[in-house]
């Protein structure tokens, strides 16, 4: 077994997504991350690295001048910088995860490419109990609310996959569920009449790092006939803890759970 210093796995790692820097840390790799996204904020110590740009903004002449021997990127909307980057010579891993279990393969193919496929396997065995006892835990409830999770405002876009699955996880039931197969956001747009038509019992939103302004959710057309609008449960989740694939859709859903679980007593 290769040690953590071993010069068999990359030493200079460039990560454009905050999900890809938190895992190298978390597998014990954050001493060989040398540049992280404007995004990235977990670990505390992650702020620290050199910033090279957004989520789909970044600075080409930024990532080279890192001389990373690795560059970790997520889905199609990297593919152009993933793109320039192999057209400049540099190693790439792109992963492309969509559930719950794609972000946990993705976390073990992470960690073995950067030399902790241990430490990869520790930790997606931690994320699959937590996942587990929340799981279990929810089973019990004999009722399981209607839930609208939106992911932008204009136009609606539903929930991804793992969103849906983590909904369901927490003990929800995701009111477009059928979407969560579409491979990209603009399979998952629907109309305000929809989710109407759907009647919620709670709403979540996360609109991909812009504040989500409950106020304008609730007032929206036709809206106030809505079961969540009526009773207030209009609730906002932190795209870091919800719309990153990596280890912190934990805390995404744990906020879920006790949102859901805190209904279930008012009810």
């Amino acid at each position: 077994m290769y040690g953590k210093t071993s010069t068999e796995f990359p030493q200079r790692i460039v990560c454009l997504t905050a999900d890809t820097a938190e895992i190298a840390y978390l597998v014990g790799a954050g001493d060989r991350v040398v540049g992280v996204p404007g995004t990235a904020r977990r670990p505390e110590a992650v702020r620290e690295k050199a910033r090279v740009g957004g989520f789909t903004t970044f600075r080409l002449d930024k990532i080279l001048a890192l001389e990373p021997d690795l560059v970790l990127a997520f889905s199609d909307l990297q593919k152009d910088v993933v793109r320039d980057l192999i057209g400049s010579g540099v190693t790439v891993l792109c992963t492309n995860p969509r559930s719950v279990d794609d972000v946990l393969r993705a976390i073990l193919l992470v960690g073995g490419a950067i030399g902790h496929a241990e430490a990869a396997r520790g930790l997606v065995q931690d994320m699959r109990d937590e996942v587990n006892q929340i799981r279990e835990y929810s089973s019990v409830w004999p009722d399981r609310p209607r839930v609208y999770f939106e992911e932008w405002h204009d136009p609606l876009i539903a929930g991804i996959r793992w969103v849906s699955e983590l909904i369901e996880i927490a003990g929800g039931r995701d009111v477009f569920v059928e979407l969560r197969g579409e491979p990209g956001a603009h399979g998952r747009i629907v109309s305000p009449q929809a989710v109407i038509d759907r009647d919620p019992e709670i709403i979540l939103a996360s609109w991909c790092g812009k504040p989500v302004d409950a106020a304008s959710v609730a007032g929206r057309a036709g809206w106030d006939r809505i079961t969540a609008v009526k009773a207030g449960e209009i609730h906002a989740i932190e795209g870091t803890d919800i719309l990153s694939p990596g280890p912190s859709l934990l805390v995404g859903l744990r906020r879920i759970h006790e949102i859901i679980q805190g209904f279930q007593v008012r009810r």
